[in-house]
């Protein structure tokens, strides 16, 4: 039997905001080994565009949009963590600053900041 550490292990990879690098790909492919090494696996993708999701960005300049079985918009990084590491994901494993803004906005309206600056 294989001692393994317990609690969460992150997997980080970054490229910045260069696209078409292979930085999606070569998640999918960790995340398939980590998995058939017997670990439980999840992906997030975060996106630094203000956008709320990729439904309506330009596919010329950002590629195909990838739907969700909730509904969700994404790129096709999803797609490619789904089908490598066999994974049903939902819009949540899609973080955009857009999704973050109107998340903050949202409380800030609702007063849960009050005598705070947010």
């Amino acid at each position: 039997e294989i001692n393994r550490p317990r609690g969460t292990k992150y997997v980080i990879v970054t490229g910045g905001v260069v696209s078409g690098i292979g930085k999606g790909v070569t998640a999918s492919s960790v995340g398939m080994l980590i998995k058939a090494a017997g670990y439980r696996v999840t992906a997030i993708k975060i996106d630094p565009y203000i956008n709320m999701d990729a439904g309506t960005m330009s596919p010329f300049e950002h590629g195909e949009v990838f739907v969700l079985d909730d509904g969700g918009e994404a790129d096709l990084d999803l797609g490619n963590y789904e089908r490598f590491i066999d994974l049903n994901l939902g819009r949540d494993n899609n973080v955009t600053t857009g999704k973050i803004y109107q998340h903050v906005l949202e409380k800030e309206r609702k007063g849960d900041f009050l005598g705070k600056t947010a």
